[in-house]
């Protein structure tokens, strides 16, 4: 069963459905400072099934992007379409109307598996301080809320987060990586984020990993800083994703990085990294249908 844990879907600007005011109108989106831009044009769930289908891919975590506000309404519909496929890791602000109302029914949306926080503005950058969101870090802690964080450069904050929290699961994005390097520099700060690996509530998302190296696949340099991860995570903490819209590479080069690739990995590592890990940290139940098999069977055999 394999799992991308992150694939952005998003809708243009509509009046029923807006995006943010200062997103109005613009042809694509960054989803932060430096990272490269996504596709001009929405992607819709029909299209990402097709390119799944094409891949191997069994299912994948819809992760909202950002720019196109705190909507979780296109992400849903489409995990309600095809159930088996989609699952979701909501957006959600601690800071609106009725929120804590709303975290107290956060898991019993149809498809909603948790929440994926961004950070890289400051007003949302603020919340890792003690004091100013706890109520949402003991919520998310006591109704089994898990949280998906892009925090790059925030990873003391994160730590202190997981300490208070021990109950909490806090899956880093990318693996912390910053969006605007590449290679020995975007991996030059990797022993902070290897350092979180003494407290058993953090994880990471091995996600988006052709972004950041200049080199092509089959992405060799980026293998010793992979090695330093796993050896320190295991593959019980880290799950692989791709970022889709905003790859340098293809969406079959992009798995078989992870896949074919590392070989450092066992069998057992792969089938967790690619998909045990996810639906471990996420509770999002296996359920294989005759057709999927049948894909990933059929795609198996192209490579092989």
């Amino acid at each position: 069963m394999i799992t991308d844990t992150q694939v952005h879907l998003w809708e243009a600007h509509r009046p029923d459905r807006p995006w943010p005011a200062d997103q109005i109108g613009k042809p694509s989106f960054v989803a932060v400072p430096g990272a490269r831009p996504h596709r001009p044009e929405p992607l819709g769930a029909d299209e990402l099934i097709g390119m799944m289908d094409r891949t191997g891919i069994d299912r994948a975590v819809i992760v909202p992007p950002s720019p196109v506000g705190d909507s979780n309404d296109t992400a849903l519909e489409a995990a309600r379409r095809f159930p088996q496929r989609f699952a979701v890791m909501g957006r959600f602000n601690p800071e609106a109307d009725h929120a804590r109302e709303s975290l107290e029914t956060w898991l019993q949306q149809p498809g909603m598996l948790g929440i994926r926080m961004t950070f890289f503005k400051p007003v949302w950058a603020r919340w890792l301080a003690p004091g100013i969101i706890d109520w949402f870090w003991s919520g998310c802690e006591r109704l089994g809320i898990p949280i998906m964080a892009l925090a790059p450069g925030l990873l003391s904050e994160i730590a202190v987060l997981a300490e208070r929290y021990p109950g909490l699961t806090i899956i880093l994005d990318h693996m912390a990586r910053r969006s605007d390097l590449r290679d020995a520099e975007c991996f030059a700060d990797l022993d902070d984020l290897l350092a979180l690996a003494r407290l058993p509530n953090i994880a990471v998302k091995a996600t988006a990993l052709p972004c950041y190296t200049n080199e092509s696949y089959p992405f060799a340099n980026l293998t010793p800083y992979l090695k330093r991860t796993f050896e320190a995570f295991s593959a019980h903490r880290i799950m692989w994703g791709s970022d889709l819209t905003r790859l340098p590479c293809s969406y079959a080069e992009c798995l078989d990085h992870m896949r074919r690739e590392l070989d450092f990995l066992t069998d057992d590592d792969r089938a967790l990294v690619l998909g045990g890990t996810a639906q471990a940290l996420l509770r999002w139940p296996e359920n294989r249908t005759p057709a999927m098999t049948k894909i990933k069977t059929t795609n198996e055999a192209r490579h092989d």
